[in-house]
């Protein structure tokens, strides 16, 4: 793909025409935005607190609203069943795409990390897909290779414009329900949520807008990639939020990135395993990836936000209590 490709930035139009097809698959459920909610979720910095709830989502998480845009545009062959689809996930994108694929009768193959948890493994092959666990730094030489020698179809899980359309939607949601928020946090993995979120906010006028990307301290690809000017590698990436660990950043989404957030703020695991038990004993089931925006509010990582309406996307609850319980042991 050539340099002029991974340079354009989706449209307005590109998001709203994506927003369609969310709003319309059966894949997604619009997701509520809790209001005012500070006295219950942060006794810390006064702010004005409103939290997005995609861990709410059909399959517990974001993911499925870019892959509805993916799946609008797929190419006749896949839908067909004459071509079958292959992507890497560490289990939220993955199950969103085997799920999908269940239901729309289309043959699919997910490439997970080794790290990833078993039990997402298994769920995704409850759906009928094949499921290959590969170590982390050889998942997208796998993927070239599936499509090199046996011609399938690649979905890519974040680097792709229309599933940074798709994302879109979540910012144009929120626009909805809060006309004016001063900050938006989301957390960031290969960075194609908040490079949707953050395009749809921005390119719908609301320059004030300060959004942020959150990244775990030992898997900060986006971070690497704004300090060096480019789309970072980073092979042994790893963290407790297995889901936000890729070992590369995406170059669409970086550029989007750059374009459109403030930069990126960065969580320990520890304060991630932190913020789901407080998440959690006020009600809300959030994985540890899923909580890292919130985890820059709660440890004082996001700048100036005192009396300022913050609003913070949790992104997944795909997590048991059992692992809730062994990780909230270890930290």
């Amino acid at each position: 793909m050539g340099d002029n490709e991974e340079l354009k930035l989706v449209s307005l139009e590109q998001i709203k025409a994506a927003n369609e097809e969310v709003q319309n698959s059966f894949l997604c459920t619009r997701t509520p935005l809790l209001e005012q909610v500070q006295s219950r979720f942060h006794e810390g910095t006064p702010v004005e607190l409103y939290l997005k709830l995609e861990n709410t989502q059909v399959t517990g998480s974001f993911k499925v609203k870019g892959l509805a845009n993916q799946l609008a545009h797929l190419p006749k062959a896949v839908r067909d069943g004459e071509k079958e689809v292959i992507t890497m996930s560490a289990g939220n994108y993955g199950k969103a795409l085997c799920y999908a694929a269940h239901k729309l009768g289309i043959k699919a193959r997910v490439l997970t990390p080794e790290t990833a948890p078993m039990d997402r493994t298994i769920i995704m092959e409850s759906y009928g897909a094949t499921v290959e666990r590969v170590p982390s730094s050889e998942l997208m030489q796998t993927v070239d290779r599936y499509v090199r020698e046996l011609g399938l179809h690649f979905l890519h899980p974040f680097d792709d414009l229309d599933i940074i359309a798709g994302y879109g939607s979540v910012g144009l949601e929120i626009l909805a329900d809060l006309p004016d928020p001063d900050i938006i946090a989301v957390c960031c993995g290969g960075g194609g949520l908040v490079a949707g979120i953050a395009a749809a906010v921005k390119l719908s006028g609301k320059a004030d807008t300060r959004i942020y990307c959150v990244e775990p301290e030992t898997a900060n690809a986006m971070h690497l990639s704004f300090q060096n000017g480019e789309a970072a590698q980073l092979p042994n990436s790893h963290s407790v939020a297995s889901g936000l660990s890729p070992p590369f950043a995406g170059r669409k989404t970086y550029n989007h990135c750059k374009h459109f957030t403030e930069g990126v703020l960065l969580v320990s695991d520890d304060e991630l395993v932190r913020a789901t038990k407080h998440l959690y004993e006020r009600g809300l089931v959030v994985e540890p990836a899923g909580a890292a925006a919130f985890a820059a509010l709660m440890f004082n990582k996001i700048p100036d936000v005192i009396g300022k309406r913050v609003v913070i996307v949790l992104t997944g609850g795909n997590v048991s209590p059992q692992q809730m319980y062994e990780l909230w042991k270890e930290y």
